[in-house]
């Protein structure tokens, strides 16, 4: 039999048999090694499987379709495994807000990183459109105006005042989508918002700290009326580039690449080589600084995780 994860509990699984659209309840029967890295789980919701049936309807998985892609964060407290947050995205959404909380430009570029390197489309959603003052909203179009000319797609939008929900829905119809950002940016409100219904628990922004509360405490899959599905996934707070090589990274910051084609040296790494073009980008600013610290960061984290 075959079918998809839809949600995952870490040691149990929840499978959708394509034939009957039944669901079943089921475990790992085998191990599974789709990548070199350690992981804290085999299977993340959004992997295609093969299973059987035991006769109190248990469903054991046997085998493990080899995924298109997937997303990955370095596991909690665990700086050698990793865990992989969902699998075989079409569309992933970054929800970006500029207060209630105020999102890090690291946490964003470390997603789009993450989206170059394992072949996800990305699309960032500048949400709470609608708490925001005339001066903040011009802020918040220079954020959006500097990614749109890297190269990534934008789109304003509000749960609250349903500002540009139905052309979201278009964008995402039919596809498996993933919805990411800073616990407290809107994410389970949003799902909600455009569909009522879907009742992903909320919680409000923690007052003391102005971060939203973790409420999401597994990945499962929600399907839209309208087609498609998006998966809900536990806050994230860093994201891992896993089984990257040092001289990789800078294929996966499209700006920097451009512009490294200018450089001197052919392998000039962006750091401290003489007739850098990226360090006078950076300099001029042609390239976002806080891009360039972000790229620096996870170059030191290649570095260290290869001397490991």
């Amino acid at each position: 039999m075959k079918g998809l994860i839809t949600k995952s509990t870490g040691s149990w699984y929840q499978v959708l048999e394509y034939e009957t659209g039944k669901f079943f309840e089921a475990r790992i029967r085998g191990k599974f090694k789709l990548i070199k890295t350690r992981l804290t789980n085999p299977l993340a919701v959004g992997d295609l499987v093969e299973f059987s049936l035991e006769q109190d309807d248990v469903a054991w998985i046997t085998k493990i379709e080899p995924r298109k892609n997937y997303l990955i964060r370095k596991a909690v407290n665990l700086s050698k495994e990793a865990h992989i947050i969902a699998s075989n995205i079409d569309i992933a959404c970054f929800i970006f807000t500029l207060k209630h909380p105020e999102t890090s430009y690291g946490f964003l570029d470390r997603f789009l990183a993450c989206c170059e390197a394992y072949n996800i489309k990305p699309l960032i959603l500048f949400n709470k459109m609608d708490v925001l003052s005339d001066e903040e909203k011009e802020v918040s179009k220079e954020i959006e105006a500097l990614y749109q000319n890297i190269g990534y797609e934008t789109l304003e939008i509000s749960s609250y005042s349903n500002l540009n929900l139905e052309l979201l829905k278009s964008i995402i119809k039919d596809k498996v989508s993933v919805f990411f950002g800073h616990s407290g940016s809107g994410k389970s409100t949003l799902v909600n918002a455009m569909q009522p219904g879907v009742n992903i628990k909320t919680s409000a922004i923690s007052e003391t700290h102005l971060k939203g509360k973790h409420t999401t405490t597994f990945a499962q899959m929600h399907f839209w009326k309208f087609g498609g599905s998006v998966i809900d996934t536990p806050g994230v707070r860093e994201f891992a580039m896993i089984d990257v090589e040092k001289e990789e990274i800078q294929h996966y910051f499209p700006e920097i690449f451009k512009t490294g084609r200018k450089c001197k040296f052919h392998n000039c790494m962006h750091i401290n080589e003489p007739k850098c073009a990226v360090l006078e980008a950076v300099e001029s600013g042609e390239i976002e600084e806080t891009r360039y610290i972000t790229y620096l960061k996870i170059m030191e984290e290649a570095e260290e995780n290869s001397a490991q």
